[in-house]
């Protein structure tokens, strides 16, 4: 800010903290509004901020808010005035806890915003894969409905999921709604989880093992973390069915992916639907692009509109509330 600028700000402005937010565009493309953040002090918006420019952004600024920004301990020592970092998000692995905590920061997430969202995506993405549905509208826009001698063309295989077994790794919030939905739908549900113990609505809780070797659907939803990163490894692959389908809306880490290419090109299991990969966004090199049975889509399962309006207002609240002097969501 110029020392012009500086002089006509009014003293109440002066006493507003300064807000900087890193990657708007990561959660809004001027579809939902920002104003319950940025009315709370002297913001300055960046859609997009590369690493090693964080600090700088930063600067002197009081409250950071990011998604995926590396709030590292070489920024808190650079931004000796950074006392909140707001996350426009559930993880926090972009965040140095530890740093934070030492510099006296704040670091606030956004839990269970999306459960419903990420929930809808995974069953729109088994569904796609049971009923073909984006085959078929191809086969009938390419013309092979078109004058069809019968009234019915069901030349791509579909299957039933009522009946089948699925498998949910990982009983959170997002865990229990696809349970619940999968049971709608007449699906068997079993269950790994950290917590069995808060297993409370009579699904079954068995090792990650046995759940491999029963389930026709595997689906993740934990977080990651240094014990599970790539748990679904080639060991893993080969105790599963060779007609079980893999989902991953939860983190791309989760998975070995060279492991899962190999396993999905020789058909040692039916097919992969991921929404998450390792590195976002995918890099030319990924070992699951472009392979026929691997269905992949951009990380977009967290963000209907919906979704990114609980979320923001979210965020607002949680800065309100720090301002205030009783932070909520504190994960630090």
């Amino acid at each position: 800010m110029t020392m012009t600028a500086m002089m006509t700000m009014t003293s109440e402005e002066r006493k507003k903290p300064e807000i900087v937010i890193l990657d708007s565009e990561t959660v809004t493309r001027s579809d939902v509004s920002l104003d319950g953040v940025t009315s709370q002090g002297n913001a300055r918006v960046y859609g997009f901020t590369p690493n090693d420019q964080v600090a700088d952004r930063i600067g002197n600024a009081d409250a950071v808010i990011c998604n995926k920004c590396l709030i590292t301990k070489e920024v808190f020592e650079k931004c000796p005035h950074l006392k909140y970092v707001g996350l426009f998000a559930t993880g926090y692995n972009n965040v140095d806890l530890s740093a934070a905590s030492a510099h006296g920061a704040v670091v606030c997430n956004v839990p269970s915003y999306s459960t419903d969202a990420v929930a809808q995506h995974t069953f729109a993405m088994l569904l796609n894969y049971y009923s073909r549905i984006t085959e078929y509208i191809s086969a009938v826009n390419g013309g092979q409905w078109v004058n069809y001698k019968l009234f019915s063309y069901f030349g791509i295989p579909t299957g039933e999921v009522c009946g089948k077994t699925m498998g949910i790794v990982g009983y959170g919030n997002i865990g229990r709604k696809v349970a619940s939905i999968a049971r709608a739908f007449g699906m068997n549900v079993i269950t790994c989880t950290r917590s069995p113990q808060k297993v409370s609505d009579g699904t079954e809780v068995c090792s990650f093992e046995e759940l491999l070797r029963r389930s026709d659907v595997v689906s993740l939803h934990c977080p990651l973390t240094s014990e599970n990163q790539k748990m679904i490894d080639s060991s893993a692959l080969s105790q599963m069915k060779d007609s079980a389908l893999l989902i991953n809306t939860a983190r791309g880490g989760l998975i070995d992916e060279n492991a899962l290419a190999e396993a999905l090109k020789e058909h040692r299991i039916a097919a992969a639907c991921l929404d998450v990969l390792t590195d976002e966004p995918m890099r030319e090199d990924c070992p699951l692009r472009n392979i026929d049975n691997c269905f992949i889509t951009p990380h977009v399962a967290w963000s209907p509109k919906q979704t990114r309006e609980r979320l923001l207002g979210v965020v607002a609240e949680n800065l309100r509330k720090w301002l205030a002097g009783s932070p909520q969501n504190v994960v630090n």
